[in-house]
């Protein structure tokens, strides 16, 4: 098969499984690839790279940025692994499909583009040390995960970035472990929340020098999902006091929705928090592709005395790609003021 037969299969395979059990399929039941396990201790740099034994996995950076003038921007760069069969290969043969989205929110445009790929041929995949993930022309890499180099462009918009991270890795649920549902299904989910960033943006045809904070997260699973969770509403967040945290919660059509979160300490130290901790309460919906969809929301985690409201810089960030999603910077008011991203999929 040619390179375009393939990327003709990807999108059909990504677009039809956002019809299939759980949000995008993660729900489908693993079929012979395995499932994380909760003894496993991740090792660095070689969890940085592949498991393609896994069905599927990311590497997603979301960056909060601003002009001289204080304009408020956000960038995305996600690259998406997954597998036919619980192996890898070389040349035409290899199971391995790749998908990346790269998006770019301004407060009054947002800019959505998505690239397809095959393994096993070069055009698209990742490596551990030095660090490098690529599809085409779009690349995030540099000697290691704490200075990264990062490019993509789409139409109407591009971006060149550094980012170099001034805390550590922060595992992410119990030691890298993340319960996702009440089923038991799970992911094994680190993150590099204190990237600052340098660099420029690229806005119908004019260059805007930027500087800011980035957050990466990554995770691989055969099942992240139970079938009857319908999408998920994620926030990561930097405060002004150099805390952060990450929160999610997964609607769930059958058991009622599931949450969790984790406070990160300025230090870097993490704080897991279960199901029921972390509380999420929609203030604000706007219509978007035909969709209403959540722009302001409540959050609230008692325990750290943590009270805010977030709103999105751009109510209509919506990715408009295979299967689509809003994703987009936001602001930070009320107990712990800061800025971050926010997530939400599944809104039909």
């Amino acid at each position: 098969m040619n390179a375009r037969t393939w990327a003709a299969i990807l999108l059909w395979f990504w677009a039809s499984a956002a019809g299939a059990q759980g949000f995008a399929g993660m729900g489908a039941a693993p079929d012979g690839f395995p499932v994380p396990a909760p003894e496993t201790r991740l090792s660095f740099p070689e969890d940085h790279g592949p498991h393609p034994e896994f069905r599927i996995e990311w590497w997603y950076l979301t960056a909060n940025l601003e002009d001289a003038d204080g304009t408020a921007y956000g960038v995305q760069w996600t690259l998406f692994r997954t597998a036919l069969e619980p192996r890898d290969g070389l040349g035409w043969s290899a199971p391995q499909l790749w998908l990346a989205h790269a998006g770019l929110t301004t407060p009054t445009q947002h800019f959505a583009a998505e690239k397809l790929a095959r393994g096993g041929i070069g055009q698209a995949g990742v490596t551990a040390a030095p660090f490098e993930a690529w599809i085409d022309d779009w690349q995030m890499a540099g000697p290691d995960l704490g200075d990264l180099a990062i490019t993509a462009n789409g139409p109407g918009f591009a971006y060149t970035l550094q980012a170099k991270a001034n805390g550590p890795l922060v595992m992410q649920g119990q030691k890298g472990y993340s319960v996702k549902s009440r089923d038991g299904t799970a992911s094994h989910y680190y993150s590099q929340p204190f990237y600052e960033i340098t660099g420029a943006l690229t806005v119908d045809g004019r260059d805007i020098a930027v500087t800011g904070s980035a957050w990466l997260d990554r995770e691989w699973s055969s099942q992240p999902l139970s079938e009857s969770q319908s999408g998920w509403d994620w926030v990561g967040l930097s405060f002004a006091s150099g805390a952060r945290l990450m929160g999610f919660r997964l609607r769930d059509t059958a058991a009622g929705d599931f949450t969790a979160a984790t406070w990160i300490d300025p230090d870097g130290t993490p704080t897991p928090y279960p199901d029921g901790a972390f509380r999420t309460t929609p203030l604000k919906t706007h219509e978007v592709a035909g969709r209403d969809v959540p722009v302001a929301w409540r959050l609230e985690l008692p325990d750290q005395d943590l009270d805010i409201t977030i709103a999105a810089v751009n109510p209509n960030a919506w990715m408009a790609t295979s299967f689509s999603y809003w994703e987009g910077p936001v602001t930070i008011e009320g107990s712990h003021p800061g800025v971050g991203y926010l997530e939400m999929t599944g809104y039909e």
